[in-house]
């Protein structure tokens, strides 16, 4: 997910950008309106000053002087109207145009395949989804309208000073090519140096993201000195990004001030000479100072905007590469099987995570409906990753697995998965209540099931004795409650939504015996009827299993119930005879 370089501004960037406009394309128009509206009104404030002062103040005139003061007062009012409006208006563009891009961003990320994040840290995919995504709004409310009125605005000073004495233009622009190669170089310093920035944020959101999540590591073994000194190597470099931005503007902004007096200067010189000679009046020379001052400073401006585009694209790079990654899990499938299934088969399934290094080779075999199968095995023997082909986590390379017959790359994926539960055991709980962690707010599971599946598990008498009861906020991951517990709420998450197919892997490995035993009785209700597979390194688990499977670097090794196994005195014996 590295950062993106390129020209400029990359136009085919900018209008897939501006593709989002479509549906806000009258807001789009009226905000464009106002920026002609206000570069109009802001050209006409010198134009009326400049007047007023012959007309007015040279030739004394004391109602009329007050007449354009009202005036010029109007048009101040109007525009600050119009500016609140173009204001508005912008930043809810910019704002709606984000929460369209962020919604199918984060859709996208929803659909991509496991191994996706298996290689991509979570601290990034944050900041794409967050602070990227907010920076393209900037494009609206700060970039690409401000630098075309701007631009507008600049052409029509050049016409009404050209119109009112060609060579005090001239002179007032000789300032403007060195202006203009200062903005150039200022443009491309200040692009690498956001560049920079955006590079060091994703870094320094993906060091605190990994290592708050895992504190209580680094606090076990003690390593919070070291994890500090490389966060403060992070966060160095991100101050250093970010002064190296602020470097660029320290030498720009003194240039542009340099040459705006020294233009003024010029046109004062210049002048003076055009009144005395009764070349140019006083209004003329006191509308060609406003001018310079509205030129550079929208000249100054544009090249902060410019580069405030330029981060928009930036980051807009960063996002669309994101959306455009292909590793999504093909959903192409549309074949319906019965209202319950539950007759799995495997054939001749070969998987690999990594080119040339397969993780399942030639895996077959067949799971009648409602049976148990059990998984055993060493540790990467390929019993997780058959539970991961099942639910379509992951795509095999070569064979077919299939459900009543049916291959479930032919079935929409939402109904596959929608039909399994899975129980890990790592229990993933989310920062909300107990109840909403059971029923994954599925408005389709009540308050009572949910009651009646945890007195069924044993779960219920732990959870009332819990502040708020099923009301009660776990925090994140769960952190309120012992990982027993964790354990408990997940089996009662998978039993309230009534799965065909009921994966547990390693499910009771972190419960205790005690509790094992309570829940035992509870699972056997939970599996029968059911498709069942279960992963277990504790063999008595799976002893009612109505058929084991021995895996050995992704090969069937042994097959047959408990005490077939046994009795063929193979590998599932000498692991049965180490636990026992």
């Amino acid at each position: 997910m590295s950062d993106l370089t390129g020209s400029a501004v990359d136009l085919s960037l900018l209008q897939r950008v501006l593709r989002y406009v479509r549906p806000y394309r009258v807001i789009f128009g009226l905000t464009f309106l106002l920026t002609l509206m206000l570069a109009a009104l802001a050209i006409a404030r010198p134009i009326l000053i400049g007047y007023t002062v012959d007309h007015h103040i040279i030739i004394p005139d004391p109602e009329g002087l007050l007449m354009m003061t009202l005036l010029m007062l109007g048009i101040l009012l109007t525009e600050a109207v119009f500016y609140y409006w173009y204001t508005y208006s912008a930043n809810w563009l910019g704002q709606s145009v984000i929460l369209d891009i962020r919604n199918e961003l984060y859709a996208h990320i929803n659909s991509l395949k496991l191994k996706f994040f298996d290689k991509t840290p979570i601290g990034t995919l944050v900041t794409r989804v967050v602070s990227d995504i907010e920076t393209i709004s900037d494009i609206f409310s700060n970039g690409i309208l401000v630098i075309f009125g701007d631009i507008i605005k600049l052409a029509a000073i050049v016409i009404v000073m050209l119109i009112t004495d060609v060579k005090l233009t001239l002179i007032t622009l000789t300032t403007v090519p060195i202006l203009l190669i200062a903005t150039y170089i200022f443009k491309n310093g200040v692009r690498s140096a956001f560049q920079s920035v955006r590079t060091e944020v994703s870094r320094l959101n993906a060091f605190v993201q990994e290592h708050i999540t895992g504190m209580h590591i680094v606090q076990i073994f003690n390593r919070q000195m070291r994890e500090m000194e490389r966060f403060k190597k992070i966060n160095a470099a991100h101050r250093d990004a970010h002064i190296r931005s602020v470097w660029h503007y320290a030498i720009f902004l003194p240039v542009v001030e340099l040459l705006s007096a020294s233009s003024v200067a010029l046109v004062v010189w210049w002048g003076a000479h055009g009144i005395l000679e009764n070349m140019l009046t006083v209004g003329d020379l006191f509308k060609f100072i406003l001018f310079i001052h509205m030129m550079f400073r929208p000249i100054r401006e544009m090249a902060d905007k410019f580069n405030t585009l330029q981060m928009g694209i930036v980051s807009s790079q960063r996002v669309f590469k994101l959306l455009d990654t292909k590793e999504n899990i093909e959903n192409k499938g549309n074949a319906r099987p019965a209202s319950d299934f539950g007759k799995v088969e495997f054939s001749h399934v070969d998987l690999s995570y990594t080119q040339g290094e397969p993780v399942l080779k030639d895996l077959s075999f067949v799971l009648e409906k409602g049976q148990t199968l059990a998984l055993v095995g060493t540790t990467g023997s390929g019993k997780t990753s058959i539970i991961n082909l099942l639910g379509r986590f992951y795509d095999h390379q070569s064979g077919t697995i299939s459900i009543d017959g049916i291959d479930i790359k032919e079935m929409p994926l939402k109904l596959l998965r929608s039909r399994m539960a899975v129980v890990l055991q790592d229990v993933f709980l989310f920062s909300d209540s107990v109840l909403n962690n059971i029923t994954l707010n599925d408005p389709d599971i009540t308050k009572e099931h949910v009651i009646a599946a945890a007195k069924e598990f044993g779960v219920h008498e732990f959870i009332m004795k819990l502040p708020g009861n099923y009301d009660y906020d776990v925090k994140e991951r769960g952190a309120m409650l012992s990982v027993g517990q964790r354990q408990l709420i997940s089996f009662v998450r998978a039993y309230v939504h009534d799965p065909d197919i009921l994966i547990l892997d390693e499910a009771t490995s972190s419960i205790d015996t005690e509790t094992e035993q309570i829940i035992q009785a509870a699972l056997d209700k939970l599996t029968t009827g059911r498709t069942s597979i279960m992963i277990a390194h504790r063999l008595a688990t799976i002893q009612k299993a109505d058929r084991i499977l021995v895996l050995e670097k992704g090969r069937i090794i042994e097959t047959g119930t408990h005490a077939q196994l046994l009795a063929a005195e193979g590998h599932y014996r000498n692991l049965f005879e180490l636990q026992f």
